[in-house]
């Protein structure tokens, strides 16, 4: 199934049709369908698609070799491929084949053949330096590795560095883009599937089967033979050292530990110690760190940003023990418990998605540039004071929305509590309110909303509608 990436597969084909040499990084975390997407724009594309392995120099090349082989010879036993003398000669080979006529040259898995031979980034360069003024090779490197990908392709001190035309960075879905994958199952079942895993379409694919969320849940997250089990011990394991630290770290922001104090007193380190880790969870898309989007006397809050690990950390590795004894029953009876209140923070970012698509579509009444969360001091009631949702134009806040993934009606009472504070960020008459809720909203809400005429009820099956 192949879903989405409209924009991607755009830039891929406005460079290959421009007929000249181009050199498109393709990266992003493991699962998420970079070799989909590279496979969808090839289609009948002239292409050599060599996958490096995490093995030696010599094996990478015998893979090289073979790849050349079969697209000179297609009918021919690759067994039969002569070995290039290096990876210098196998690429000068490639450009070679690529002055006379458009040819497709892929190197996924990138970071396997760099740290086999730490020499080939220097390689290319000298050759795209040497070659691309004559030369149409379409090259691609693709790489899962975000660490590697980032610092040693894309950073200043890459060899490669200011010789890729294009970047790609190939992220998960957003919860609208994850609706496909389910066309007939219920949408607020759909987005608890999305609330467990993210939008890595790998990950969605888990729950495809026709059984009951908890049937699909026990199958996918709490079966010791599934993909999903262990994918964050893995994620950690190959994108950082030190993993047993950033494993400690990750679990205390899962458990609602939000404050850099708070965390480094739970993990154990000092706030100056704390502070590296957490850039390096930043770099990697596992870790946001907040800040309310206008000013406040607050300071800046952590929260992953990746569904699997919040789930995971939540859900799975506490009940290990018993998960692994057969008693997945447990696990998910603490699912079932918490489910509803789990999904708080999830339907507070579908509401986003659901804001920035309308903004794109010229469907809101106001326009902003920056949309995220806002909390502070209310000096009125004495007490801490949050919104969920806020977006500004500029420093000008114009809209402030409150979301709750509930079984009850919204209540008359929330958003009167979200027009008082709203009021502490920015001008009120100026301001549009949004109560975006699961269930539906109370009359008085809807009367209110009437006579106000600035306030906007939103159900979640508006949203999907």
């Amino acid at each position: 199934m192949f879903v989405g990436r409209e924009r991607e597969l755009a830039t891929l084909e406005r460079l290959y049709q421009l007929g000249s040499f181009q050199f498109p990084v393709v990266y992003g975390r493991r699962r998420v369908g970079k070799t989909t997407l590279i496979n969808k724009f090839i289609g009948r594309k002239p292409v050599v698609f060599f996958t490096a392995v995490e093995n030696d120099e010599r094996t990478n090349l015998r893979n090289l070799s073979r790849a050349l082989f079969l697209f000179e010879y297609p009918d021919r036993n690759p067994d039969s491929a002569p070995l290039f003398a290096d990876f210098q000669t196998a690429f000068e080979f490639v450009f070679t084949l690529a002055r006379e006529k458009q040819l497709v040259f892929v190197i996924d898995e990138y970071p396997y053949l760099a740290k086999a031979n730490p020499s080939v980034s220097s390689i290319l360069q000298a050759l795209i330096d040497r070659e691309q003024a004559s030369s149409k090779l379409f090259l691609v490197l693709c790489g899962s590795s975000l660490s590697f990908m980032k610092e040693q392709v894309l950073s200043e001190k890459s060899p490669l560095y200011g010789r890729r035309t294009a970047q790609i960075e190939v992220k998960p879905f957003d919860f609208f883009d994850s609706m496909a994958f389910f066309p007939h199952r219920d949408p607020i079942e759909v987005a608890q599937i999305y609330g467990m895993v993210g939008g890595v379409p790998l990950y969605l694919l888990q729950f495809s089967g026709n059984g009951s969320l908890h049937e699909l849940t026990e199958t996918a997250m709490l079966d010791p033979s599934s993909i999903l089990y262990e994918e964050p011990i893995n994620l950690l394991l190959q994108e950082v050292q030190k993993a047993s630290r950033y494993n400690a770290i990750v679990g205390a922001i899962a458990e609602g530990r939000a404050q850099n104090n708070e965390i480094a007193t739970a993990v154990g380190i000092t706030s100056a110690e704390l502070a590296y880790y957490l850039k390096e969870l930043e770099r990697i898309g596992l870790v946001t760190r907040d800040v309310p989007v206008v000013k406040s006397n607050r300071g800046a809050l952590y929260r992953l940003s990746d569904n699997l690990f919040r789930f995971w950390y939540r859900f799975v590795l506490p009940y290990r023990s018993a998960i692994e004894r057969g008693m997945k029953g447990r696990a998910w009876q603490a699912i079932e418990n918490s489910l509803s209140e789990y999904m708080g923070p999830v339907f507070e970012d579908i509401c986003v998605q659901w804001l920035w698509r309308q903004a794109i579509t010229g469907e809101l009444e106001v326009d902003f540039d920056d949309i995220g969360r806002w909390w502070g001091n209310d000096p009125r009631l004495r007490q801490e004071a949050e919104i969920d949702i806020v977006a500004a134009e500029g420093k000008r806040v114009v809209l402030a929305g409150e979301c709750k993934w509930r079984n009850e009606k919204f209540p008359l009472t929330e958003l009167k509590k979200l027009e008082h504070r709203v009021s502490l960020v920015g001008e009120l008459a100026d301001v549009r309110l949004y109560g975006f809720s699961k269930t539906g909203f109370s009359e008085a809400c809807y009367e209110w909303a009437r006579a106000e005429g600035r306030v906007r009820l939103i159900t979640f099956a508006d949203m999907v509608a």
